[in-house]
């Protein structure tokens, strides 16, 4: 897909990759729209906002690979662009054919998506690795030769601006290649939804248990005490475990008495992990977690109880 692709085609590109993905029609839209035109991009949110979903849908739907690659301290310029096999060097010296591909080449090769997650955890020159693929679509890699990519290569990095430990700050130059998109939490029905798919929670008891799930899982983002909250696979994760609790007690109707502490193990083994805490709390998650859950299964059936 590119700028000679006509209307028709893309948006008919559009609604087939917009029945993949759940929640994220203006996300999905916008994203669709950068990458057609040939553009690279940063989809900078928290983690589980269905941003690597919304990029298989757009590689599958084009037929391209999606590389990954996680953006840490060890992502040296040689994992990225690729080195020569050793042992084929020292039979017979450097040549183009003893030349490994990283994931760099590989996507420039194949026109894929080298997406690279945690963007700003990579180090400073090997972001500069970058720059010339970014802007002219080729690399010069040494006693290899020039590497031109095909038309659909693109970069697409990720970012979570939550988190700033371990990260570096981008220069002027990376900023001024890429687009940027701002991708936050789902709404609550949209996040529903995606655990009723990823769990098949069904019936009375797997209804109440997803919707149950979601509030809590929601209910970490806006905790004073948390700095960085679930994301909507801490919902998943609690259905799923609520739902194995469910038939180790015999539990079969979400009506009886032991279904809220129920739901309150399964929020603590698929939620205490993942919640990150304020530095100047003084709390743990299981504190944090025993008064979410409060407010939703003690308060708030309590206030709309009649009189």
């Amino acid at each position: 897909m590119n700028a000679s692709a006509s209307t028709a085609d893309l948006r008919r590109s559009h609604d087939r990759i917009a029945e993949r993905v759940v929640g994220r029609q203006r996300e999905l839209e916008l994203t669709l729209a950068a990458v057609a035109a040939g553009r690279d991009i940063v989809l900078e949110g928290p983690p589980g906002t269905s941003k690597t979903t919304m990029l298989a849908a757009i590689t599958g739907e084009w037929g391209i690979p999606l590389v990954f690659v996680e953006g840490n301290a060890d992502l040296t310029p040689a994992k990225l662009v690729g080195h020569h096999n050793p042992a084929r060097v020292l039979r017979e010296d450097y040549s183009a054919e003893n030349f490994v591909p990283g994931p760099l080449i590989e996507a420039m090769q194949q026109g894929g998506f080298l997406y690279i997650e945690e963007f700003n955890r990579a180090p400073e020159d090997t972001l500069n690795t970058l720059l010339t693929a970014m802007a002219d679509r080729s690399i010069a890699v040494p006693r290899v030769g020039r590497i031109t990519a095909a038309p659909s290569f693109r970069v697409i990095a990720s970012m979570n601006p939550y988190d700033n430990v371990g990260t570096t700050r981008l220069s002027t130059s990376v900023h001024d290649r890429l687009n940027r998109l701002s991708v936050d939490y789902q709404d609550a029905d949209a996040e529903e939804r995606i655990v009723a798919l990823r769990t098949g929670a069904t019936g009375a008891l797997g209804e109440r248990m997803l919707r149950d799930a979601v509030a809590v899982t929601r209910a970490t983002r806006g905790h004073p005490d948390v700095r960085q909250g679930s994301s909507v696979r801490g919902a998943i994760d609690t259905t799923l475990v609520a739902t194995q609790l469910a038939a180790l007690r015999g539990l079969e109707v979400p009506t009886g008495a032991d279904y809220p502490e129920l739901l309150f193990d399964a929020m603590i083994v698929a939620l205490s992990g993942r919640i990150h805490l304020d530095e100047a709390a003084e709390t743990t998650p299981e504190r944090v977690l025993r008064e979410i859950w409060e407010d939703r299964f003690i308060l708030e059936p309590h206030e709309a109880a009649p009189g």
